[in-house]
């Protein structure tokens, strides 16, 4: 975690109870299976703050209801709010979502990060960078930067 916390007291909320999804009717390996808001949402709901030990979720910097998704487009979009608009972690938090998508659905999909309209200083210049792909596989590169993400993406057990 970073020293000196740029919000040293973070509003923290109720994680949501998770959903049952039920599995596709059918069985054949090849289908595309659709996918919903809510399961995007399960991918990076855990995905912890580089800067405290709560997730985004719990942070409300991520919610189900910033994510858009046009399934038969192959394209998602997550609009994420920072704590605060001065935020210098909003890139790496934009950063982690991007990993965690690309790992987790199919490569068919374009994914698009954003920070929520008006919720930091430097709103565009996150956005152009979040979705750069030169600038995205040149930050993936640094090792102490990526050693970050991973650290964000680990599991927790509680």
């Amino acid at each position: 975690m970073v020293m000196g916390l740029i919000n040293a007291n973070p509003v923290i909320h109720e994680k949501k109870e998770r959903r049952v999804r039920q599995a596709p009717e059918t069985t054949d390996e090849n289908a595309v299976e659709p996918i919903d808001q809510l399961e995007i949402f399960d991918h990076i709901r855990d995905i912890k703050d580089p800067e405290h030990p709560y997730s985004l979720e719990q942070l409300n910097v991520v919610t189900e209801d910033s994510i858009e998704l046009n399934d038969e487009r192959n394209y998602v979009r997550v609009t994420f709010t920072p704590t605060v608009e001065h935020c210098s972690m909003a890139t790496v938090i934009g950063l982690c979502i991007r990993v965690k998508l690309i790992r987790s659905l199919p490569p068919r999909y374009k994914v698009d990060i954003r920070v929520a309209p008006g919720s930091h200083s430097t709103e565009a210049a996150v956005n152009k960078q979040l979705n750069d792909k030169e600038r995205v596989a040149a930050a993936l590169e640094n090792p102490n930067l990526l050693d970050m993400v991973e650290e964000c993406l680990s599991p927790t057990f509680d």
